[in-house]
């Protein structure tokens, strides 16, 4: 026993300190996986147990004026890092194989610097569901929607903590703008109820929901095929099966919302 905990520490010391990016060790809840699992534990215990609990003699809070706030934040915040990932780097890349740039340029640090702020989005996304509670949306507190939020955390927190530029800039620049659109959608029904009535919205962000995944597929599937790559392909034995399952979910979504049943809502 204490020779599989003296490994589990090595093991724990050599993945934290000696194999991760020395660039990004030091910036806010970056330095040690417990930050990521410590968010992620509290979110899951908020929305699951104790917020429900908290809400269930109490009237729903009107959150209208936060949530306008809030949601054009993100607006902002996605269009930023979808505009700066364009103007540096994005199109330098080569889809094919863009390896991560580990040295202390400051385009490659700005870069780190953008995935860093990529992961910051995905922990305030934990918003999304605590809103929901607060509000008495139990009905938008799905599997789907709780086990994407919290995996987004830590798959973007091993980003930034190894591999902080190259292929993962793809994911960042297509999933924030993805955001972009769907936080648009959310302020203009925070400002106005009556969107709330447009089926045109849901449906077609849902869609472009699904194809961000099947961009996936084929921008880091590829990498597979490709054995002179440097980016870690090991990355994608561990990302492709999570993006598969994500696509089947919100596949599973789409067909129950906008196909076998009336619209209802959209999976965020």
């Amino acid at each position: 026993m204490a020779l599989l905990l003296k490994r589990c520490y090595l093991f724990y010391n050599w993945a934290m300190h000696d194999v991760s990016d020395t660039r990004t060790n030091d910036l806010p809840l970056v330095k040690s996986i417990f930050y990521p699992l410590t968010i992620i534990g509290i979110y899951i215990y908020f929305v699951l147990h104790f917020g429900p609990r908290l809400m269930k003699n109490r009237k729903p809070f009107d959150l209208n004026k936060l949530l306008i706030v809030y949601n054009a934040l993100q607006v902002a915040y996605c269009t930023i890092i979808v505009y700066e990932a364009s103007r540096t780097v994005l199109f330098k890349y080569d889809w094919r194989c863009a390896p991560v740039d580990y040295a202390n340029t400051k385009e490659a640090k700005y870069v780190t610097r953008l995935v860093w702020s990529y992961y910051m989005i995905k922990i305030a996304d934990l918003l999304d569901t605590v809103f929901f509670v607060l509000r008495k949306k139990s009905n938008q507190v799905t599997f789907l929607h709780v086990y994407h939020h919290a995996g987004m955390v830590m798959m973007t927190w091993g980003a930034t903590k190894f591999f902080p530029g190259g292929h993962c800039i793809y994911l960042g620049v297509i999933n924030c703008f993805v955001h972009a659109v769907m936080y648009i959608y959310y302020l203009l029904t925070a400002y106005d109820s009556e969107y709330k009535n447009s089926i045109w919205w849901k449906k077609h962000i849902t869609q472009l929901q699904l194809m961000q995944f099947t961009f996936f597929s084929l921008i880091y599937g590829q990498i597979l095929f490709r054995p002179d790559c440097q980016f870690p392909r090991w990355t994608q034995i561990v990302f492709l099966p999570q993006n598969a399952f994500m696509m089947m979910l919100f596949g599973d979504f789409y067909y129950k919302t906008y196909i076998k049943t009336k619209p209802a809502i959209i999976a965020e």
